[in-house]
């Protein structure tokens, strides 16, 4: 196969791969559906804490930009895995405002504001940079931090199924949601050259591995098909 001919498989590769994480990047997306409907059922953020949807939009919106053509090279299918997953998390921390007590209520509005702030900070510091190689490493160094301290979050997770024996905790949908996901933009990044994407979604990878073998290993076979999710994990996206 000649030098172009191979070119042309790894962007047909590649692109099949970010299809596939757009995908299955809806799973995670949709995860925190029950907990919204309870809250919007009963009228109450109860014991139920914003903050992960905050950390999600602020990783979402700093993975998108850093997919864009100015930030990086031919990296769209991030930016639009990434940018429906901002709707998905404002559309949450709406409901959330709505239902929350005022203290909270004004907490939450304070957060969301800081993450606007930040991602405008961030945005007009990388166009200021005329450089490209320079923006595109600071923008991907930021993405990549984000992204390897969202998929550390199930670490506490792992370590309560592990103390308590018990996958209680642990939603299977979610694991599986995260490890297609993860390998699919694992393989973009291999595909696309891009360490950016494809070490923090390689460590992504390897931490949903865990989640799954643990769920194997710990489930009962008369619990296996209805274990439900009691702490709502991280929902962000992981490209």
């Amino acid at each position: 196969m000649d030098y172009l001919g191979s070119i042309q498989v790894l962007t047909v590769c590649k692109d099949a791969a970010g299809i596939a994480g757009n995908i299955f990047a809806f799973g995670l997306f949709l995860s925190p559906v029950p907990t919204f409907r309870r809250i919007i059922r009963n009228e109450s953020t109860e014991q139920f804490s914003g903050l992960p949807y905050i950390y999600a939009l602020l990783n979402c919106l700093i993975t998108a930009w850093y997919g864009l053509p100015m930030i990086s090279t031919d990296n769209l299918l991030v930016t639009t895995v990434n940018s429906v997953g901002g709707v998905f998390q404002l559309v949450y921390i709406a409901i959330f405002i709505v239902h929350a007590e005022k203290n909270r209520k004004l907490r939450m509005l304070g957060l969301l504001l800081s993450v606007f702030v930040v991602f405008a900070a961030i945005a007009v510091g990388s166009l200021l940079m005329s450089d490209f190689e320079v923006r595109h490493l600071t923008v991907g160094f930021l993405s990549c931090a984000a992204l390897v301290s969202m998929f550390a979050s199930p670490l506490f997770i792992i370590n309560l199924v592990i103390q308590t024996k018990s996958v209680e905790f642990m939603p299977f949908h979610l694991s599986l949601c995260t490890f297609l996901m993860s390998t699919s933009f694992l393989l973009y990044g291999i595909f696309n050259f891009d360490p950016f994407i494809y070490v923090p979604n390689g460590i992504g990878t390897v931490l949903a591995t865990i989640q799954l073998f643990l769920f194997w290993y710990y489930t009962k076979p008369s619990t296996r098909d209805s274990t439900e999710p009691l702490i709502v994990s991280y929902s962000g996206t992981g490209a």
